[in-house]
C-alpha cells in the first residue's frame, strides 16, 4: 500500500480559504452598524407623520388621475361637456346655471354664450342640459359631449332632446373655442391666460344669479331680453 503523506500543503490551502472567505464577511461590529442603521431609517418613517402623509396623498393622486384616465377611456365620465346657448352674456348663462344647479364656466361670445360643464360623471351633462331649459322656459341648448373620443351634440328644448348635430355642422355654428374645447386642444385655465372673460358659476349665489337676471330681462334695465 502506499504511504500517505502529510505535508501541510493541504492544511495551508484550506487556511487560505478559509482566510478568504471570512475577508467577505461582516464583523460582528460592522453587522451590528448595519442593522442598526437600517432600524433607525424605518423608525424614523414610522415615526415621521409628514413623510407618511406625503406618501400616502401622492400614492391617492396617482390613483386617482388613473381613475379619470380609465374613467374617460370607457366612457363612464365625459372628458368635456359644453352647453352652447344663444345667450349674449356669460354673466347671465351663468346666472341660470347658477338657479338650475349646474356648475360650470361660462364664455361670451358673439354667436352665443357657452357653458363648460364641471361635472362629467355618468349622466351628470345631459341633466344639466334638462334642468336648464326646463328652468328657462323657451331657451334652447346644445349639449355637446366628448365621451370616449366620441363627440354627440343634441339639441334640447323644455327638458327633451331632440335634434342631433355633425360636428362639422355644429362647429360652423358655434364660437370658435367649442371645437378647441370639444378636441381637448384647449380648456378653461388656457382660455383665461388668454384673456378671455369666463364667468364661473361659483361666484353667484342665488341673490346675486336673480339680481342678474332681473337686469337683462326688466324693461328698465340694459335693453331688450338677452334670451335668444
Amino acid at each position: 500500500m502506499g504511504e500517505y503523506r502529510d505535508d501541510g500543503q493541504d492544511s495551508d490551502k484550506f487556511d487560505d480559504a478559509e482566510n478568504n472567505e471570512n475577508d467577505n464577511l461582516f464583523s460582528d461590529d460592522e453587522l451590528d452598524a448595519a442593522l442598526a442603521g437600517f432600524e433607525k431609517e424605518f423608525t424614523d418613517d414610522a415615526e415621521d407623520p409628514s413623510a407618511q402623509s406625503d406618501r400616502s396623498v401622492t400614492d391617492e393622486l396617482d390613483r386617482m388621475d388613473f381613475d379619470e384616465e380609465l374613467a374617460g377611456l370607457i366612457g363612464n365620465k365625459a372628458k368635456v361637456a359644453v352647453l352652447i346657448t344663444r345667450l349674449i352674456s356669460a354673466d347671465l348663462l351663468a346666472a341660470f346655471c347658477q338657479i338650475s344647479d349646474i356648475s360650470a364656466d361660462c364664455v361670451a361670445d358673439k354667436n352665443g354664450a357657452v357653458a363648460i360643464l364641471r361635472n362629467l360623471d355618468g349622466d351628470a351633462p345631459e341633466s344639466a342640459a334638462k334642468d336648464l331649459t326646463n328652468v328657462v322656459s323657451g331657451m334652447p341648448a346644445v349639449l355637446s359631449v366628448n365621451r370616449a373620443d366620441k363627440l354627440v351634440s343634441t339639441l334640447y328644448m323644455a327638458g327633451e332632446p331632440g335634434q342631433k348635430f355633425a360636428p362639422p355642422v355644429l362647429f360652423a355654428t358655434t364660437p370658435e373655442c367649442v371645437e378647441d374645447l370639444m378636441l381637448g386642444i384647449t380648456n378653461v385655465a388656457a382660455l383665461r391666460s388668454q384673456g378671455t372673460h369666463v364667468v364661473s358659476t361659483a361666484d353667484f349665489d342665488r341673490e346675486k344669479a336673480i339680481r342678474v337676471i332681473a337686469d337683462y330681462t326688466h324693461p328698465r334695465g340694459r335693453g331688450k331680453s338677452s334670451i335668444g
